[in-house]
């Protein structure tokens, strides 16, 4: 299972802070932060811990398994923001090792 992030982030990085599998972006020293209207977990690298979901200010943040039906897109919508990026290729390192 993994977390995501919904809509009603407020983007106020609280979150990736916490996290410590670093697979919350953008974070507030990455480009793009600044004008992100959300944050994303990445799927494949979430380790399921649930500190994100308890520090998450606005209750943004669900465990994919109990997302409410009515944002159930949002699971995609984490894992697409990944596609083609680095943080992808970084976590397919890890797990080749």
């Amino acid at each position: 299972m993994t977390y995501v992030i919904t809509q009603n982030c407020c983007n106020d990085a609280t979150c990736a802070d916490v996290c410590p599998a670093a697979c919350i972006h953008p974070t507030p020293d990455e480009p793009g932060y600044a004008s992100t209207e959300m944050l994303y977990i990445d799927p494949a690298r979430c380790i399921d811990c649930g500190a994100c979901e308890e520090a998450c200010p606005v209750d943004a943040v669900y465990a994919a398994d109990v997302l409410p039906a009515s944002m159930s897109a949002y699971s995609s919508i984490n894992a697409d923001y990944y596609r083609c990026r680095l943080y992808t290729s970084v976590a397919a390192d890890d797990k080749a090792r």
